[in-house]
């Protein structure tokens, strides 16, 4: 036998010694709930891609929040399905849209809860894409006085984030003065700084109703296959004042995580997205993995990986789990 000075397995002989040595604490503030609001009275509409997650009416959004709160949420973020879409998105800036809507119900009946509004047009627009589009062209800088009216709009409805999407250049600088004119200097960023156009999204775009009607948005967000491209967006954004800067998707772009949290003083955020849920539910079903399992092991990496705060669909399954420690 070798003379053997360190054991590493000495540390991992009982759950509660590997609790004690364990690097990564996951706990329910890391976890950021996404909701989807839609027309209506009392519809609760399950999208057949992400199982257990609702297209939700103003009035049970309020309460799906509610719930959220009393388990442990601390936050959650907004998308919308307007009543009728056309080329300019005015559904969300409208102040009577379908997201202010469900800011001002769920202020009312939970007003403790941070509320995080996406600030985007494509769910809004006829064209699907997510800014003004002219003879097939996405335009950037048309977009932008759009974008800065939403956010204005779901600051006004009461929403203490919003969080640009549309990866428009020079979008959080817009939007940083457009807020700070109207009075709202208090009103945080969490910039999409680097958004992938990625395959994941997909179940997203079926439970929000916006995927392009032509083309794509590989024109506006970035390719996968760059990582220096994303520490320049990242730069972009803090230097126009981000607040927090978020990294979408999440597990397959782990790398940028930890390199955004070890360059930027600002909080990092990561988004779990639609498809990287749907994957693990669907696998479950089949009896393939162990759900809860995976599910904690994929949040504990992008905690791992660097993100402070994590948008997952997940939120609520995570911090029973977490209870039950």
């Amino acid at each position: 036998m070798p003379d053997l000075f360190h054991r590493p397995r000495r540390l991992r002989k009982t759950e509660n010694l590997r609790a004690l040595v364990r690097e990564t604490q996951l706990s329910p503030a890391d976890f950021i709930l996404p909701l989807f609001a839609c027309p209506g009275e009392k519809v609760r509409r399950e999208i057949p891609s992400m199982p257990g997650v609702h297209n939700l009416s103003v009035d049970e959004i309020a309460k799906e929040a509610a719930a959220a709160v009393e388990l442990g949420v601390k936050g959650v973020i907004l998308f919308g399905l307007p009543e009728s879409k056309d080329e300019t998105g005015s559904g969300a800036y409208h102040e009577n849209g379908i997201v202010q809507q469900a800011v001002r119900a769920i202020r009312a009946a939970t007003p403790e809860l941070v509320i995080i509004a996406d600030t985007c047009l494509c769910e809004y627009t006829s064209h699907g894409h997510c800014g003004v589009v002219r003879d097939g062209e996405v335009l950037n800088d048309p977009s932008l006085e759009l974008l800065a009216r939403t956010a204005v709009s779901q600051a006004q409805a009461g929403a203490d984030v919003v969080a640009p999407s549309a990866m428009m250049d020079g979008q959080v600088g817009v939007i940083r003065d457009a807020l700070d004119e109207a009075g709202f200097e208090q009103i945080g960023i969490m910039a999409y700084a680097v958004k992938y156009a990625s395959g994941f999204y997909g179940p997203f775009r079926e439970a929000a109703d916006s995927a392009p009607a032509f083309g794509d948005r590989r024109g506006y967000q970035m390719d996968a296959a760059n990582s220096r491209e994303a520490m320049r967006e990242a730069e972009l954004d803090y230097a126009e004042g981000a607040d927090i800067l978020l990294v979408k998707p999440a597990t397959c772009y782990l790398d940028i995580v930890k390199t955004l949290h070890e360059e930027f003083d600002l909080p990092i955020a990561a988004y779990h997205v639609s498809g990287e849920y749907a994957m693990i539910k669907a696998a479950a079903q089949n009896g393939w993995i162990d759900e809860e399992r995976v599910m904690m092991e994929t949040l504990t990496s992008i905690k791992r990986a660097g993100a402070d705060m994590i948008l997952t669909y997940y939120a609520r399954e995570a911090i029973r789990r977490l209870s039950r420690n």
